[in-house]
């Protein structure tokens, strides 16, 4: 079955990201694709009320859910809906969360995962300081659903660096993986391949990093290259800079033989734990 990676350039307006989205959508729709994957901060990238539209969004009053499940129902495709400010379930006027949700074809949200890893980090760009955590709360799930083109791990950009996530998301089943980012250019420039295609090749999953790519709002400017890698670590599509729809085939038969023929979930060994004390050699005692 074909699966969709979106890439987009987002700024802060609403209503013109919710229109450039749903114009990707259809062309992975009409190309034949069953899931597509949107990019981090797909409909609210830079703006800084992100408490008020998470707020609005929970209470029912916003335009981006209806929106969303609207778009899957009408083109009868499951969207992996990048990440959105949301408060956790049950709570309309809590924290937001970077919430990355599973709409299925019928409109409905059937999965849901805060991000774990939120970007407090200093980096030598145009920006200079990046603190997630000052508007987002922690996430404390690893998720994974079914769907029509196999079992869905869900994570979100900056947890690309923190592998073992990506042995949970395994450890549970997941046989493809998305990834919505927004990396920065220069954090891109310097590990973006090589954590996109680490995590597919020690999962064996499909990766989906659907990224941002271009200039913000603010003064960022993301690196894009959003790419689909299969379980081998091999590159199946990607695009540099600017809007782009990726497309791939999800082999159930090929991620099956690779898993059979290097079978490192059965090897793998974990150390009760580390002993601080320096290692003695033979030359030590010499």
């Amino acid at each position: 079955m074909s699966i969709a990676v979106i890439q987009m350039v987002s700024q802060d307006d609403i209503a013109a990201n919710l229109a450039s989205a749903g114009r990707l959508l259809e062309q992975a729709a009409a190309q034949g694709a069953r899931l597509a994957v949107l990019p981090e901060n797909f409909a609210a990238m830079g703006r800084r009320d992100l408490a008020a539209v998470g707020r609005a969004e929970a209470r029912g009053e916003g335009p981006i859910l209806p929106w969303l499940k609207r778009r899957a129902r009408d083109l009868r495709l499951w969207i992996v809906a990048g990440t959105l400010p949301l408060p956790p379930d049950g709570q309309p006027d809590g924290r937001a969360c970077a919430c990355s949700l599973l709409i299925d074809d019928q409109g409905e949200c059937v999965a849901r995962y805060d991000k774990l890893h939120l970007f407090d980090v200093d980096v030598a760009d145009n920006r200079g300081r990046y603190r997630e955590s000052d508007d987002y709360a922690f996430g404390s799930r690893v998720v994974v659903a079914p769907t029509p083109v196999g079992n869905l791990g869900l994570s979100v950009c900056y947890d690309l660096r923190f592998p073992e996530l990506y042995t949970a998301l395994r450890e549970a089943g997941a046989e493809l993986i998305t990834a919505p980012s927004a990396f920065t250019a220069v954090t891109g420039a310097a590990h973006w391949h090589v954590l996109v295609r680490a995590r597919a090749i020690e999962t064996q999953c499909y990766l989906l990093a659907a990224g941002q790519g271009g200039r913000h709002p603010g003064g960022r400017e993301t690196f894009g290259h959003s790419a689909i890698v299969d379980p081998w670590g091999r590159v199946l599509a990607e695009r540099e800079q600017g809007e782009a729809v990726l497309l791939a085939t999800v082999d159930a038969t090929e991620l099956a033989a690779i898993r059979q023929r290097m079978p490192i979930a059965s090897h793998r060994r974990f150390l009760a734990s580390a002993d601080p004390r320096p290692m003695v050699t033979r030359q030590d005692l010499d």
